[in-house]
């Protein structure tokens, strides 16, 4: 399985009565959503690292074949440089690996929007540090516009390689294409960044914003099948979570990119999803 599918949480209530069953309690939804999508982003652990207890509730509530793939919390990733931090990263993934085993997916650390290019040094010795801890993948999510210019973007596209690390490709290009703002009502809005659509090594990780409007989705994810195609072609795993601003739409979004790769004959495995039987109540964006 080298392409995963999946959203960014697992709980979200207003998918009773068509993602979920309609009378799903919130302690059943990690069990249904991993019997629907193939993996999660981890993105409360950004905000605080769940104990071990925790972490095997996930295990016990999840097949062995479904992946979570946490963001580093901010208390490391936001608070200032890297590489003080360096020891409590490591502390955190010896946790994460401990708790999840198998099902940890690759890790990823989001940097902040003032974290420019100037501190590159500081990141190379983070991620040099993270690779002589662990062999385990991390992939790199860059905010601050400058890290989108020619230079910067070659120079860190090149140290992850050398560390056969990867890039996190965050796509908010739907969000942005018209004079409507689908993140009026969300406090945490998606920046608007260049896209650099290269996958660096042997794995890749797509974060979309999708647009509550399927048709504003639909010619870019088009674009992402035949990308995603590619890359698979060439041997590269890729991980796609899709997100939306209003999240009753994301497992309808992620469908759609789905079928559109089957109908390319990309080498993706059924999304689980596909083989359950629609919900009595199923309304239409999810059909």
């Amino acid at each position: 399985m080298r392409f995963r599918l999946g959203c960014a949480v697992w709980g979200f209530q207003g998918w009773r009565g068509a993602f979920f069953p309609a009378d799903a309690p919130q302690h059943s939804m990690l069990g249904l959503y991993s019997r629907r999508m193939m993996a999660v982003e981890g993105n409360s652990v950004f905000y605080g690292i769940p104990s071990s207890e925790v972490l095997s509730k996930w295990c016990a509530q999840t097949p062995e074949s479904f992946r979570f793939c946490p963001k580093i919390p901010k208390v490391i990733s936001h608070e200032g440089d890297l590489t003080p931090e360096i020891p409590q990263a490591q502390r955190f993934f010896d946790h994460m690996h401990r708790g999840l085993g198998a099902r940890l997916g690759p890790i990823f650390l989001q940097l902040p929007p003032g974290y420019s290019p100037h501190l590159g040094p500081d990141l190379a010795r983070f991620l040099n540090a993270w690779r002589r801890h662990t062999a385990h993948p991390l992939l790199v999510e860059v905010r601050h516009p400058r890290w989108y210019t020619d230079g910067p973007a070659a120079r860190l596209d090149t140290l992850l390689d050398r560390l056969s690390l990867g890039r996190v490709v965050l796509d908010t290009r739907a969000i942005y294409s018209g004079s409507d703002d689908p993140q009026a009502d969300n406090p945490r809005k998606k920046p608007k960044l260049p896209l650099h659509a290269v996958a660096v090594g042997s794995l890749a990780m797509v974060r979309f914003i999708s647009h509550p409007d399927p048709d504003r989705n639909r010619h870019l994810l088009h674009q992402w099948a035949t990308t995603i195609h590619r890359w698979l072609t060439a041997g590269t795993e890729v991980y796609f979570f899709m997100h939306c601003p209003r999240e009753e739409f994301s497992p309808a979004n992620a469908r759609m990119l789905q079928r559109m790769l089957e109908e390319q004959g990309a080498p993706v495995s059924p999304l689980p999803w596909d083989s359950l039987p629609p919900e009595p109540h199923q309304v239409g964006m999810f059909r």
